[in-house]
């Protein structure tokens, strides 16, 4: 009888071992599919990568053609407009004033980059009113501060708008 139930005990751990091997064996090809899986997303991302980046290659190839379509509109009037006999005043008139709504938009683009010098204006005086007006009021630094900003700000507003308007940032 003892030796009957060594070999119950024998059997029960050969089970579990076997169990525990395919339970590892199973874990294992979870990870492999959950690999498998990573990488494919990982392909679909540069797939969609690629993408983008074609769109915006086509973008930029329309943009230049348009471009050339309108350098070579604006100097075709040009020379048609010289060839004419009397034609030769007109003809730069035209070019000067494609010349100049291409500019004024090119100026227009890279005004609005960055900050204004309206907004530069009211951080800088807000900050140096208020501590101006902390170390002043030494009983009530708070309140001093406080008023120091507002008053700073809006100085430093009114400097930066006119600055603005010089620049032809912002018209009146």
């Amino acid at each position: 009888m003892i030796l009957t139930s060594c070999n119950k005990d024998e059997k029960i751990q050969t089970a579990s071992l076997e169990q525990q091997k395919l339970d590892y064996q199973s874990r294992q090809i979870d990870l492999e599919k959950q690999k498998l899986a990573i990488e494919k997303e990982k392909i679909s991302f540069e797939k969609q990568k690629d993408s983008l980046n074609k769109v915006a290659e086509e973008k930029e190839k329309e943009r230049v053609a348009a471009n050339n379509r309108v350098t070579k509109r604006s100097s075709t009037r040009s020379s048609s407009s010289g060839s004419s006999g009397g034609g030769g005043g007109s003809s730069s008139g035209s070019t000067a004033s494609n010349s100049g709504s291409s500019g004024s938009t090119g100026t227009t683009a890279t005004q609005k980059k960055g900050w204004s010098s309206a907004a530069k204006g009211t951080v800088i005086g807000t900050v140096g009113g208020a501590a101006a007006g902390a170390i002043i009021s030494r009983k009530n630094p708070g309140l001093g501060a406080v008023i120091g900003g507002v008053a700073g700000g809006a100085t430093g507003y009114t400097i930066g708008r006119a600055n603005d308007r010089k620049t032809g940032r912002v018209q009146k």
